[in-house]
């Protein structure tokens, strides 16, 4: 019985430092404009990065012309960002640990990316890319404005004018006609 309480105990104890907020995870923070941890927005952050660079390099093999180039600037920023976000939390001026692997949520998308092809893949990818970046600048915009580390708010702040255009680009996916490829 005691090694159950004391088990029970560090299950309970550690969950915090192993997982989200429940209210970052459910949505509750981002419908109210709650400004996430620090812990959060690097972990949310971090995993939206891996997810954009792989989903982006698939489509760069099996998207139409439009998602090619739109996947090629993704990887681009992202992979930037990403090494931002490294330099950041490596040099101390962010307290917080980097997730090494997308999260269960974002590797089930990447593996339905991987099985897709053609109208499939663009409608998914598509439908993904515009989500990920809405959820995206809410969760810069809220930690921009409410955020309890200095440096890591002010990097949110200067991202955002490109997660925003990404948004917009991301919108115009599907929109025009890609030459050579019917979708």
């Amino acid at each position: 019985m005691k090694h159950t309480i004391i088990a029970a105990a560090c299950v309970l104890l550690a969950g915090p430092a192993l997982a989200q907020s429940l209210g970052e995870k459910t949505g509750v923070n981002s419908a109210l404009g709650v400004a996430p941890t620090t812990a959060d927005f690097v972990k949310e952050v971090a995993v939206s990065d891996m997810f954009e660079i792989e989903s982006s390099k698939l489509a760069e093999q099996k998207g139409n012309a439009q998602e090619k180039s739109f996947a090629q600037q993704m990887v681009t920023d992202h992979t930037k960002t990403s090494s931002e976000l490294k330099a950041l939390v490596g040099d101390g001026k962010v307290q917080a640990t980097l997730p090494t692997a997308l999260d269960s949520a974002h590797q089930s998308k990447l593996d339905k990316l991987k099985g897709a092809t053609g109208k499939d893949f663009s409608s998914d990818f598509d439908s993904y890319q515009v989500n990920a970046h809405k959820d995206a600048v809410s969760l810069f915009e809220r930690y921009a404005n409410g955020g309890d580390t200095a440096a890591l708010k002010d990097w949110a702040g200067k991202t955002l004018p490109a997660l925003r255009h990404h948004l917009d680009m991301a919108q115009e996916l599907g929109k025009a006609p890609s030459v050579g490829q019917s979708k």
